[in-house]
């Protein structure tokens, strides 16, 4: 009856923000560590003085035919 999909209506609610908070809290944790290790090896993270055109980033193309 009605009152088994209230029951698994709540359930499902419940789990579903338990699971939110749970990968709000991994990503913050990978976000930290990401953080932590910039804040640590700053040499890694220099700008670059020069900006490269997009034609020095692709390869070139060679049809195959």
């Amino acid at each position: 009856g009605i009152h088994r999909q209230v029951l698994l209506t709540t359930l499902g609610f419940f789990v579903g923000y338990q699971l939110v908070k749970r990968t709000e809290y991994v990503y913050a944790k990978v976000d930290r560590e990401l953080l932590e290790y910039m804040r640590h090896h700053p040499e890694d993270f220099q700008p670059q003085t020069e900006k490269k055109k997009i034609g020095q980033l692709l390869e070139d193309f060679h049809p195959v035919r």
